[in-house]
């Protein structure tokens, strides 16, 4: 399918990465012990926040479009055909002469747990004039993160103005946090980010602090709590599917793909809540942010074996 070929289901617009992944025998400390520890194993592994929802939908069967900037590097290469083998189309990404955006990923092999250190170039910057505006207009949902602020806040406007649900991606706090936020119609936000917002704590006390300014909805990943949701004055709970956890990198990315799959298919909040979880779910039990993304059939078979009671 080719942007002139009808209505995509979902569009992303943000960051993608090359991810130099090292698996270690314990959490990294800076004195004692753990301060000097062996790698036991080192990959190098595709993601980024964007990259990895997008190849979340293609791989859950919605037809799926990455917008965002590579660089020229064997990086920006491997990026490059990871989205095209994972059917995600990429007619619209930008290719400019500097590195790829990297990161180095420390993953503590007993829990899971990781530590990112990444860099980026200012140049990797999507600009306003590159947004496939047309596109926007033929689409279901876009989905754009906090990388590039005000582009995203561009976009979101243009996808609401054109009929799209659009959802998003905060996970850290900038001057323009809160209107990236009512900007979109379902803001999905880390479990830091509310309380930051509104001084408070708990996550039903913050979103409800937090309607007082949004009329969307308003989403929170929890990790392995779950997530919760308020929408309208109601307020939904979900908890986490229990797995041993390999590597939780981009965990909360596959939340976003598979809560983007229950929207185009009209699952209520609840059900989204629980669909979105147990893609995020199966997406720590592998190493990798793309390399743990789901298929339907596995997040099916999950939330199958954990019938509600």
């Amino acid at each position: 399918m080719t942007a002139s070929d009808g209505r995509w289901d979902v569009i992303g617009i943000g960051e993608n990465s090359v991810d130099s992944v090292s698996i270690l025998p314990g959490y990294p400390q800076p004195t004692g012990p753990s301060a000097k520890m062996r790698i036991r194993a080192r990959h190098i592994l595709c993601g980024g926040q964007m990259a990895t929802a997008m190849c979340a939908c293609a791989s859950l069967g919605l037809r799926a479009k990455y917008v965002g900037v590579t660089g020229t590097d064997d990086n920006g290469r491997r990026i490059r055909a990871e989205l095209q083998g994972r059917n995600v189309d990429i007619s619209d990404l930008v290719i400019r002469d500097v590195e790829n955006r990297f990161a180095v990923i420390l993953v503590d092999e007993n829990t899971g747990d990781r530590m990112v250190l990444w860099d980026r170039d200012d140049q990797l910057r999507l600009r306003e004039s590159e947004l496939p505006v047309e596109a926007l207009g033929r689409t279901k949902v876009v989905h754009v993160d906090d990388v590039d602020d005000e582009v995203a806040i561009r976009a979101a406007r243009l996808a609401r103005d054109a009929g799209a649900l659009v959802t998003s991606d905060i996970d850290r706090l900038t001057p323009r946090t809160a209107e990236l936020a009512s900007s979109v119609t379902h803001a999905i936000f880390a479990q830091h980010v509310p309380a930051h917002l509104t001084g408070i704590s708990d996550i039903e006390g913050a979103l409800r602090r937090l309607r007082k300014t949004h009329d969307n909805v308003l989403v929170v990943t929890m990790g392995e709590q779950g997530a919760s949701a308020l929408d309208g004055d109601r307020f939904y709970y979900e908890p986490a599917f229990q797995v041993h956890a390999v590597d939780t990198t981009g965990a909360g990315d596959v939340f976003r793909g598979g809560f983007i799959y229950a929207l185009v298919n009209g699952q209520p909040m609840g059900e989204a809540l629980r669909t979105a979880n147990a893609a995020a779910a199966v997406s720590c039990t592998r190493l990798g942010a793309l390399n743990g993304v789901p298929t339907l059939a596995e997040v099916r078979e999950l939330m199958t074996a954990n019938v509600l009671r």
